[in-house]
């Protein structure tokens, strides 16, 4: 069992210690238009601090500028909506064909199938045709 003092210098909890903690610091004055431009870069960068994209431009790191483009946000919104209708519609899919197979003859089975397979090539176009505006999408950004 250990005593008090023990337990008070093993340590004090939070955090552990940095081994190679950043203490030395510079200042950086800007005037207003300055400020500006560098703000601008700043918001540009998607870097999550500043401290970050002033370390990055100084020792030149390279880092990714994201630009958000609220058509493209909505493109990948619906995009991925409808890729869970997709997904959707190959469960039922299934659950269709079991259900012609269990309770229909094989005439209408066969009929049914019919039906549904000229739906699903139609589904199949569509998809291609979302792929190839995909690329498209993909080429110009």
């Amino acid at each position: 069992m250990q005593t008090k003092r023990e337990a008070l210098q093993r340590g004090r909890g939070g955090r552990p210690p940095k081994t190679d903690p950043a203490a030395r610091r510079c200042s950086v004055n800007f005037t207003d238009e300055e400020y500006a431009r560098f703000l601008t870069m700043f918001e540009r960068s998607g870097v999550q601090s500043k401290a970050a994209f002033i370390k990055a431009r100084v020792f030149n790191e390279e880092f990714r500028v994201i630009k958000s483009d609220r058509g493209t946000m909505e493109y990948a919104a619906r995009l991925t909506a409808f890729n869970a209708q997709f997904r959707k519609i190959g469960v039922n899919y299934n659950q269709v064909v079991k259900e012609l197979h269990a309770h229909f003859s094989a005439k209408k089975a066969l009929v049914l199938l019919y039906k549904l397979e000229n739906l699903t090539r139609e589904l199949v176009a569509v998809g291609e045709r979302i792929r190839v505006l995909t690329h498209e999408f993909k080429q110009r950004w």
